[in-house]
């Protein structure tokens, strides 16, 4: 961890690192809004159920309900709604546990594989055509860059924790 005795100069008020920050809350502010918004136009859809399905489509066999909220990084209370709603609508199913009957069984439906499908395929087109002018070389340094920065964020919370 940084001692504020050991930062001198231009890093004392450290404005290279809140530059950082606000440049990748404005990116993923603006690519976020724009999604969000090409969701609700084209298949009057939400990004939070998108993220669901998301999450079940690597789950074929389907995934305990409390395990959602921690791949999501939300709270139950938060997914409960969109659960609610995806089941409703047919996308996915809910059942409880052969082996524990407190435990809720999320899994996707064969309709909700397909819809899912025809969405992630626009998701991706819309993605590449707001980074269309960002060159792709670019963008895989900038890949490998935030990758680092993540391991070395990750790296800096223990480190705060221990």
């Amino acid at each position: 961890m940084i001692d504020e005795e050991n930062i001198t100069g231009e890093d004392a008020d450290n404005r290279t690192q809140v530059r950082v920050w606000l440049r990748l809350l404005a990116c993923t502010s603006l690519i976020g809004a724009e999604l969000r918004r090409q969701f609700r136009e084209e298949f009057d859809f939400t990004m939070p159920r998108f993220d669901v399905l998301a999450q079940l489509d690597r789950e074929p066999v389907g995934l305990v309900l409390g395990e959602l909220p921690k791949r999501l990084m939300v709270t139950a209370g938060n997914l409960t709604p969109i659960v609610d709603r995806l089941v409703e609508d047919g996308l996915i199913t809910r059942s409880p546990s052969p082996l524990d009957r407190r435990v809720q069984i999320v899994c996707m439906t064969a309709e909700g594989r397909r819809a899912f499908r025809r969405m992630a395929k626009k998701h991706s087109l819309w993605l590449a055509s707001l980074l269309a002018e960002f060159p792709k070389a670019r963008l895989d340094g900038l890949v490998r860059e935030l990758d680092d920065l993540k391991n070395a964020v990750k790296r800096a919370t223990e480190q705060s924790r221990a």
